[in-house]
């Protein structure tokens, strides 16, 4: 992927780390493991960190950063890709407005969801409109889960979470909840919580069909970082993870829907490089 001559500053990072924020409690990689299957399988929503943070032992005060582009490679590389995730839908959504800032911080920190850790991978904040990040989570997400380490594997996440930011703006994220409140069961309640992952899984292919378009190819993928991609998106769907934490595939339980749904998702995004192709993930 070709990033390193994007343009700096539009990305809207808030660089927390070295602040301190507290560890995931108990330690260990099998900690990590199971706390990243849990977000990905179970699908925490950002609105109840609070009470996953009470089982971490996490409180914080509130935290402000440094705001503007780090000095180191993966601290440019967000907000080059971020600023360039924002100027495409600048060019798809009228009205759009970026997220309030990527942040960027160690194991913990306040956010307007409540208290927000490593393990729950990367998130977006509704409240604040706010993605957070814990860079440690590319290693994690490699090694751990057997995905791709590619830096368009790593756009494909921060792509996909702006895409949820979109989602608040569109209505989208609260249309769901709306029909969530609604339905009969969990069952029902977590087909809507997939159709909201694959919608943001289209986003981020529709970013990517678009990236070099408005960066004059500064930033671009290339041949083989679609691929990439995908391996990513197999690696997390929920079958995937379901079978790595040693249970059966449950489909009734899936959060964000299976590998296979979550490359076609990416693809058919990237195929079309329009939104509109994603509207039918989250008809209710």
């Amino acid at each position: 992927m070709r990033w390193q001559g994007g343009q700096r500053g539009g990305g809207g990072v808030e660089d927390r780390r070295g602040m301190g924020g507290g560890a995931i409690a108990g330690g260990g990689i099998g900690v990590t493991v199971l706390a990243l299957i849990g977000y990905f399988v179970f699908g925490i929503d950002p609105s109840t960190t609070t009470q996953v943070a009470s089982q971490f032992g996490g409180a914080s005060a509130a935290q402000e950063g440094t705001q503007g582009t780090p000095e180191d490679q993966a601290g440019q590389f967000i907000d080059i890709v971020g600023g360039n995730i924002n100027q495409v839908w600048a060019t798809k959504l009228d009205g759009y407005t970026p997220p309030a800032n990527i942040v960027l911080y160690e194991q913990g920190t306040s956010t307007g969801c409540g208290f927000g850790q490593s393990a729950m991978g990367p998130f977006y904040c509704p409240a604040d409109r706010q993605v957070f990040l814990d860079l440690s989570f590319w290693q994690q997400m490699e090694n751990d889960l057997g995905a791709s380490g590619a830096d368009f594997a790593r756009a494909y996440v921060l792509a996909h979470e702006i895409g949820h930011h979109v989602q608040t703006l569109t209505g989208a994220s609260q249309r769901v909840q709306q029909a969530q409140a609604r339905a009969s069961g969990e069952a029902e309640a977590n087909q809507y919580s997939v159709g909201l992952e694959l919608q943001a899984d289209c986003y981020a292919g529709v970013w990517a069909a678009n990236a070099a378009a408005v960066s004059n190819g500064e930033v671009a993928v290339e041949p083989g970082d679609l691929e990439e991609g995908m391996k990513t998106a197999s690696a997390i769907g929920d079958d995937a993870l379901q079978r790595r934490s040693g249970g059966q595939v449950n489909p009734d339980g899936f959060t964000h829907g299976t590998s296979a749904q979550r490359v076609e998702a990416l693809q058919r995004g990237y195929r079309s490089g329009d939104p509109a192709s994603c509207e039918g993930y989250t008809a209710t």
